[in-house]
């Protein structure tokens, strides 16, 4: 299995076979947003009441979120960040913060 760490080496060793690398902070911004909308599109069509037009493409939504956390990766990446460093501080407010907010099961 494939760890965040993994995946951030991976898509650096891609973007780093190429002369221009990484795209900067503003355009990856720019395309994760549009890649959001793509997914929101999908959600949409699968689970709420739009309805796809007979032209359009049936697209799997485990793609899109595979899209939304490539360019995430590369949004990352072209910072230094460390996405593990950064989701288990994310978790552990989320954990601290909603502890007594939901029944638990």
């Amino acid at each position: 299995m494939k760890t965040l760490k993994d995946m951030q080496q991976q898509v650096d060793d891609y973007m780093s076979s190429f002369k221009v690398g990484y795209f900067t902070p503003m355009e990856n911004m720019v395309r994760l947003t549009e890649e959001v909308g793509e997914l929101a599109r999908e959600v949409n069509h699968v689970y709420g009441p739009k309805q796809k037009k007979l032209s359009e493409q049936q697209k799997e939504i485990g793609l899109e979120l595979a899209d939304n956390l490539f360019v995430l990766i590369c949004l990352a990446n072209s910072m230094g960040i460390d996405l593990t460093e950064s989701f288990d501080a994310t978790m552990e407010k989320y954990e601290e913060r909603d502890f007594n907010r939901f029944e638990r099961n």
